[in-house]
């Protein structure tokens, strides 16, 4: 339909006026000569404006057309035309091509089809899905031979720009419940969208990290299903470059050694199996020492007990040593349980080697009341004594209580630290001791670089890249009842977007117009003048 963006530039109409009041008044009457008694007459009054009629009118009226069509211009003249679209769209997330779930949702997606929706993937720039692809999608190894390179990660926030790019259409969304294709935020979406997640109960198993020890290599094995994910440890005999392991529940791997020395491991081709990362075998395991004098004994229990906790939570178990001389030099995790002075020796290894030391109060301390600041409000770790040290400048407070003082801080030397718990686990210092939390606190401080939960191992340091490829093994789902009764999905006050309109700009072609007119309009001046200075005789 005809539009104008600018409707007041029309009152330039009114300067038509002009033209024909112009020509009007230059109506130019015949020449009158007197002829005999004719000349005796007394001329009469003027009848200029008593005879007006309009003469060559098709020039006046190519010098009107010529200002209207000038005047709609100035008013920016477009042509709307709703914008042709599906009846509605099909996203298609890559990963349920090889789910033998979609074979009983096809027929629904075929009556769609053929009533006028589109079909599309749930990707990148919303490509469209040929009918062979779609054809043999829910096939065996339809994941592997389309939509391979399709990214099917943050489909959440993929669905919000689906809802942007098709405005005004239905939506049916079709993907897999896996958990780790709806990580990010979850904004609320607006009406329109049914969402179709297909249950997932295929499995994997993988090499998620190898270490070496001794004279064997430990290795950690991962096994996802839509349950959750557990880890398990194997113990291989150190291997020669080239030579293949098998490992039960997994898939084979090979081990090789590049010129540099690192030994790493890669995946034997097997088809079903990713074979473009590698995992490379780590440093030894990390090494603690304890060392506590004998009025430290019952702190030395707590704290054993909790690094065995600790252990369970890492890829590689620590070597955990109780030492009972003072250590000459410092391994990668010291526990200093002694009132006796650090050797200035150790304090060099701290700066050179990034060590790590442990101390608690050293001296008889003093009675407090205060309490441990937790993540959740219900535990409560109360402190019964501190010690009178005062906190150096420069001190990182890691664990505080509910007044802001530190109870755990940390000094850093160089590549290493000092932390300085400022009571004891001792239940007559505090009650850290029977905190459930303590080994978590722990495993915080010993993998500093393990924060993220949705990490499905941990590294030291982290190798995030790994990481990303990894995520092609997990398969845990979410739950049915967060997918059915999602609150997400209701309808929400967002206003409904109007159908695309497409507009085409008409003042180009109305300019061409008016340089044609007042070509013509030329042409035509022109033959007259010529007709009154050379009559014809």
């Amino acid at each position: 339909m005809f539009a104008l963006l600018n409707p007041a530039a029309l009152l330039a109409l009114t300067g038509l006026l002009v033209p024909v009041a112009i020509h009007l008044w230059n109506r130019r009457p015949g020449r009158e000569v007197a002829v005999g008694s004719l000349r005796w007459l007394t001329a009469g009054a003027n009848r200029r404006l008593r005879n007006l009629k309009l003469e060559q009118l098709w020039l006046l009226l190519l010098r009107a057309a010529l200002l209207a069509v000038l005047a709609v211009a100035v008013a920016g003249p477009v042509w709307q035309q709703p914008q042709l679209s599906s009846r509605g769209v099909v996203l298609l997330s890559p990963e349920v091509q090889g789910l033998p779930a979609l074979a009983a949702l096809k027929p629904t997606i075929d009556s769609l089809r053929r009533r006028g929706y589109g079909l599309r993937w749930l990707a990148a720039g919303f490509p469209r899905l040929s009918g062979s692809r779609w054809r043999a999608a829910g096939q065996p190894g339809a994941a592997d031979s389309a939509g391979a390179n399709l990214n099917a990660t943050f489909t959440w926030a993929r669905v919000q720009q689906a809802v942007a790019v098709f405005p005004g259409q239905p939506l049916l969304v079709v993907t897999s419940a896996r958990l780790r294709n709806l990580s990010g935020s979850h904004a609320p979406l607006p009406p329109g969208i049914r969402w179709q997640a297909l249950p997932d109960t295929s499995s994997a198993s993988w090499l998620a990290a190898a270490h070496s020890f001794g004279d064997s290599l430990q290795l950690l094995v991962g096994h996802s299903r839509e349950a959750g994910t557990t880890y398990r440890r194997e113990k291989v005999r150190e291997q020669h470059h080239g030579q293949l392991i098998r490992v039960p529940g997994l898939a084979p791997v090979r081990f090789l050694s590049d010129k540099e020395g690192r030994d790493y491991f890669v995946l034997a081709p097997t088809g079903a199996q990713r074979s473009d990362y590698q995992v490379d075998v780590g440093i030894p395991p990390l090494v603690i020492d304890v060392y506590a004098t004998p009025e430290f004994a019952a702190d030395a229990r707590y704290l054993e007990a909790a690094l065995r906790a600790v252990a369970l939570g890492m890829p590689i178990p620590p070597q955990l040593r109780r030492v009972s001389a003072p250590p000459r030099h410092l391994t990668g995790w010291t526990f200093w349980l002694s009132a006796e002075p650090l050797p200035a020796g150790l304090r060099e290894d701290l700066k050179t080697f990034g060590s790590h030391l442990w101390q608690e109060a050293a001296d008889v301390g003093v009675a407090d009341t205060s309490t441990l600041v937790t993540e959740s409000p219900s535990a409560s770790v109360r402190i019964f004594r501190r010690g009178t040290g005062r906190v150096a400048v420069g001190q990182e407070t890691l664990w505080a209580d509910g007044l802001g003082r530190p109870v755990l801080s940390r000094q850093a030397l160089g590549r290493g630290g000092i932390y300085q718990l400022h009571t004891r686990l001792s239940p007559a210092w505090s009650q850290l001791a029977d905190d459930p939390e303590l080994p978590a606190r722990l495993l915080a401080l010993l993998q500093p670089e393990a924060t993220d939960a949705t990490a499905p191992i941990l590294y030291r340091p982290r190798n995030l890249a790994l990481e990303q490829r990894l995520q092609h093994f997990d398969r845990r789902v979410l739950d049915p009842s967060q997918l059915t009764a999602g609150p997400r999905l209701l309808p929400t006050n967002a206003p409904v977007q109007p159908m695309r309109q497409r507009i085409t700009e008409l003042r180009p072609w109305l300019v061409l117009v008016a340089g044609l007119l007042f070509l013509l309009e030329r042409l035509l001046a022109r033959r007259r003048e010529n007709r009154i200075l050379h009559p014809t005789l």
